[in-house]
């Protein structure tokens, strides 16, 4: 469970485009007046905080004239505090949010953006407010942790706070399963030692080295079930809201099951083969009915979680669009 990626941001704010918008057109309408305009530093980080115990996803605020200057310092949102107090002059005429904000009547919202201070992906939202006679005095904007405002959305916010510990977990786990890969692996090698030993030996026996495949094989299986563990739960993003993710884990974990006993059934084959005990062959072959009739079941359920979830982007397509 790692930090949503960029792509990963984008395609969920596309999923709640509406709501985000709606949302921030009702905060930045609600205290955007002309007062502001008159109010000191200090008085708008008061302001701020105030704001952002509502709405912690609020990284910054600042206050542009009709031209475009930035007239007051970045004025860092509760959750931000590490955010240079900077931008006083700063010519931001030329930017989108400022540029929507004079053609708008209401709240203007930007697409999604790397934002300068913190490299993250941001939205502003911005508005112009007018004097009595209806001219210009300036815009007020505010800029949005955009991966903040999903996770509070779709109430995974408290989760967050808990991924370290999770992380933490199962990477003890991936290492317990690395190191019984390498005892199988040292396993391995001593039956490959002894088997050399063997043939160098002209009055000892040579039997079929079964045991180092059955020792490598194992080792192959943990280690992988390991790898997948590793990249799926601490490595990779997974968005437990969206069942593509969890079809995803699934399919890998059983798919490994899958190569790992498919690979015990064909060892007990060929020892039984080569022992002449013919009789126990059929458990084996037993074993391969399991596994083929697992596999067909992952694919059912692959092919019928991805038609589901086809069906429910299309009819949130739909809604969209009416």
């Amino acid at each position: 469970m790692s930090k949503m990626s960029h792509i990963n941001v984008i395609e969920k704010y596309e999923e709640h485009r509406v709501a985000i918008h709606n949302l921030l057109s009702s905060i930045l309408s609600c205290f955007a007046d002309d007062k502001m305009f008159e109010k000191s530093d200090e008085e708008l980080a008061e302001f701020l905080n105030s704001l952002c115990s509502y709405y912690p996803f609020v990284s910054l605020l600042y206050l542009l004239d009709a031209k475009g200057k930035q007239i007051c310092m970045n004025v860092p949102g509760s959750q931000f505090k590490h955010h240079p107090k900077i931008g006083l002059d700063a010519d931001r005429s030329n930017r989108p949010y400022y540029l929507a904000a004079m053609k708008a009547d209401g709240v203007a919202v930007t697409e999604p953006y790397l934002s300068s201070v913190r490299r993250e992906l941001c939205l502003s939202a911005s508005m112009k407010v007018n004097n009595d006679d209806s001219t210009i005095k300036g815009v007020v904007v505010l800029d949005i942790d955009l991966s903040s405002m999903l996770a509070i959305l779709t109430g995974d916010s408290r989760r967050i706070h808990f991924e370290p510990y999770f992380k933490a977990m199962y990477t003890l786990i991936v290492l317990g399963l690395f190191t019984v890969a390498l005892m199988l692996l040292y396993a391995a090698g001593v039956e490959c030692l002894d088997v050399i030993y063997a043939m160098m030996t002209p009055e000892k026996r040579l039997e079929m080295p079964l045991g180092v495949v059955i020792y490598l094989t194992l080792s192959l299986a943990i280690f992988d079930l390991g790898k997948t563990t590793l990249e799926e739960e601490v490595l990779l993003y997974k968005d437990v809201l969206r069942h593509s993710s969890t079809r995803r884990t699934i399919t890998r974990f059983i798919a490994v099951i899958i190569i790992a006993v498919s690979i015990e059934s064909l060892l007990m084959i060929f020892k039984f083969a080569l022992k002449g005990d013919g009789e126990h062959i059929i458990e084996a072959v037993w074993i391969i009915i399991a596994v083929a009739s697992l596999l067909v079941s992952l694919g059912i359920y692959v092919y019928l979680g991805s038609k589901a979830e086809g069906m429910l982007l299309n009819n949130r397509d739909k809604q969209k669009a009416g």
